[in-house]
């Protein structure tokens, strides 16, 4: 098994459902509450080498797509357009 974040994030996933397993033994709940513990407490959310940048014309659509959506409320359009003129 690698160690990228998504691993680290998946292992994680495995032993927190060990641990509310009524199915499992006490003796495997025991082992993945250690493993559980000797983890870091920060998150391993995504991908390490994920862009995280956005691309400006698609948050312009996406901003011009709130002020047009009939089910978003005055204040989300209100931001929307904040956002928008701040660009």
């Amino acid at each position: 098994m690698q160690n990228t974040a998504e691993d680290i994030s998946n292992a994680a996933k495995g032993h927190k459902a060990n641990l509310s397993n009524p199915n499992t033994s006490e003796a495997s709940k025991a082992h993945s509450k250690e493993v559980l513990d000797s983890m870091p407490d920060q998150p391993f959310y995504g991908k390490e080498d994920q862009n995280t940048s956005k691309n400006p014309n698609q948050v312009a659509g996406g901003l011009k797509a709130t002020l047009n959506n009939d089910s978003i409320p005055e204040s989300g359009k209100q931001k929307a357009q904040e956002k928008l003129d701040d660009m």
